[in-house]
């Protein structure tokens, strides 16, 4: 008889700074899960050859998607609706009715309402507290003022092929609301864990978001995008979601705003002989059971990296999911062995993961030295759970390496900035002899007049 899956060793990534590939073998992780790694699921590819009648790669799917759905509309985001996700749906239909929307909230239990109001209010806490404020700058003769002030329409991409995800709701749009976001439009696919999701409905009730849509993929954001009949354009779209929803993101920015290009979830956790074996197991697994996802471990000290990746071994034995977790773990984690703990957060920056645990006794030390994380959590009482579901900032964060030069989702990524500028005569005739000095080594002279006519008569 064949060794049972679920009993057998994990085929783990082991990879020792020491070998001179190292470098190249991070990168090749990384590219595994970026949006140009292409991957898809068997069902994924099998719709495509259904749908386009041909195997072509994710880039193209989306482009089509996209084009079809600015130049025909409705009609066309109904019909991917149909033959991508099942959903026999029309004009009147797509969106989710007000009253199923209050069912779902009166039907919800009172324990599920009170942890949605409680994370609320802990993502209003923080957002506030980091939200930008008008600044006003005195000159001679006048003044600048730098105003900020929120867009007017957003849409919010949320989850749900493989499971419910409230969490992203709340991530997305109650920054939005604090920003003073008046009208969010709500994505989700047309399935059972998503727009018709209990759960997922009553969060959105709960929290004031009233226009849900039962669209996903890159049929939703084009439609988010170009505005179809009965759903307007916003100005810009936000949230997570797979391969698709990602490359679509991409295409249609220019025509909107989008938060990132994001990947599937990450996270590097480092570990030391403080850090217990089991726990460090769960927070691997808790990123790759979205499977995919990438779990990397990284460490000086091979027995702590040995007894963790044991731990992982037995847990996947009893893991709801793990035999996903277990397909992600090989294909996209690793243990990486590093020579002491200033290469470790070398590594890390190399990196540069959405989710950073340091679960070591030295963990704020240890931060100090590594700037490239999209959210870095501190200690061994602080997974990254913490921060997906509960503490304030957002979970929507830059993956695939971009944490070197992005961040994450805050309120204040849907405010626009205004300059204003005042100067009266006096202030403009302080001030035009540099403007035209170098208006004219600009040989822009019309710009100079501009000033001239006004300060030399």
């Amino acid at each position: 008889m064949s060794q049972n899956r679920s009993e057998q060793s994990l085929h783990l990534l082991r990879i020792d700074t020491q070998s001179d590939s190292v470098t190249q073998q991070i990168d090749q992780l990384r590219k595994k899960l970026s949006p140009n790694g292409n991957i898809v699921s068997q069902r994924g590819h099998a719709l495509t050859v259904s749908v386009f009648g041909e195997a072509i790669p994710p880039v193209e799917v989306v482009k089509r998607i996209c084009q079809d759905i600015a130049q025909n509309g409705i009609s066309a985001l109904l019909r991917y609706c149909r033959l991508l996700d099942g959903a026999d749906l029309t004009a009147e239909t797509i969106r989710v009715p007000a009253e199923e929307l209050e069912r779902a909230w009166k039907e919800a239990s009172p324990e599920y309402l009170r942890s949605i109001r409680r994370i609320k209010e802990n993502i209003i806490d923080f957002q506030k507290a980091i939200l930008h404020k008008d600044v006003r700058v005195e000159r001679p003769g006048g003044y600048l003022i730098e105003r900020y002030l929120p867009m007017r329409r957003v849409g919010v991409c949320v989850p749900g092929g493989a499971a419910a995800y409230p969490s992203s709701l709340l991530m997305t749009a109650v920054p939005a609301q604090v920003a003073g976001v008046k009208q969010i439009a709500v994505m989700a696919p047309p399935t059972a864990f998503g727009s018709y999701n209990a759960d997922l409905l009553a969060a959105c009730y709960e929290i004031g978001v009233t226009e849900v849509y039962r669209m996903g993929g890159a049929q939703g954001v084009a439609a988010l995008a170009y505005g179809v009949e009965g759903i307007e354009q916003v100005d810009k779209i936000v949230g997570p979601g797979n391969l698709f929803v990602a490359l679509a993101k991409r295409e249609v920015y220019g025509t909107v705003d989008i938060d990132s290009i994001a990947g599937p979830s990450e996270v590097v956790v480092i570990v030391d002989e403080s850090t217990r074996a089991d726990w460090t197991a769960a927070d691997l697994m808790a990123q790759s059971e979205h499977s995919p996802g990438s779990s990397i471990l990284i460490g000086w000290d091979k027995a702590v990296l040995d007894r963790a990746v044991e731990a992982v071994e037995k847990a996947l034995r009893t893991l709801e999911r793990g035999e996903l977790t277990r397909q992600a773990l090989e294909s996209f984690g690793a243990a990486i062995l590093t020579k002491d703990q200033d290469e470790a957060c070398r590594i890390t920056n190399l990196i540069a993961p959405e989710h950073l645990h340091i679960a070591t006794s030295n963990a704020e030390a240890l931060a100090d030295k590594i700037p490239c994380a999209g959210a870095i959590f501190l200690g061994n009482s602080c997974p990254v759970a913490v921060g997906d579901y509960a503490a304030g900032p957002s979970h929507v964060l830059p993956t695939g390496g971009t944490a070197r030069f992005a961040s994450g989702l805050t309120t204040n990524d849907f405010l626009r900035a205004n300059s204003i500028l005042y100067f009266d005569p006096a202030g403009l005739k302080n001030l035009a002899p540099d403007i035209c000095r170098i208006a004219t080594v600009e040989g822009l002279t019309a710009h100079r007049l501009s000033v001239t006519l006004r300060t030399e008569e």
